[in-house]
């Protein structure tokens, strides 16, 4: 018995056997590959009683390269790297400068005290603490039963 992979992802298939099949195989080709890599770091977001935590994971940049501001109910992330390399006396034949910069935002929640914001960046994550407002903070209290 000879098992057939279902894929319902792929569209037209019956119309055009075979198309998917090679245009998937240039697009996941390794020259290509490389430069389809996200250029977005991964973000998780996770929420308290006391304050909402996001932490960005962008490992081999440096905390001078972050930029964090708030514009309105916009909290603004992003960074930028540029990376130049020079040998003067060289014959190169091939010469790749590194660059990379990305801006990620996220719309702050009512309930999030935006002046008391705290920002650190350990070991290639950046992590961002924001407050609640008082009012906002979850109170708890044991409720009798009679």
């Amino acid at each position: 018995m000879t098992l057939v992979k279902f894929n319902p992802e792929k569209k037209n298939s019956a119309l055009l056997p075979g198309f998917n099949d090679i245009f998937e195989s240039v697009i996941g080709d390794t020259f290509f590959s490389d430069r389809r890599i996200s250029s977005v770091p991964a973000v998780n977001i996770s929420e308290s009683a006391e304050a909402y935590q996001i932490e960005l994971a962008a490992p081999g940049l440096k905390k001078e390269d972050f930029r964090v501001s708030i514009e309105k109910d916009m909290l603004n992330i992003s960074a930028q790297k540029s990376e130049e390399s020079s040998s003067e006396g060289k014959i190169y034949n091939r010469r790749e400068y590194s660059y990379s910069a990305f801006t990620r935002s996220f719309t702050l929640p009512e309930s999030a005290d935006a002046d008391k914001i705290q920002a650190s960046y350990t070991q290639g994550v950046l992590k961002l603490s924001l407050p609640k407002k008082e009012e906002a903070k979850a109170v708890s209290r044991q409720i009798e039963i009679r």
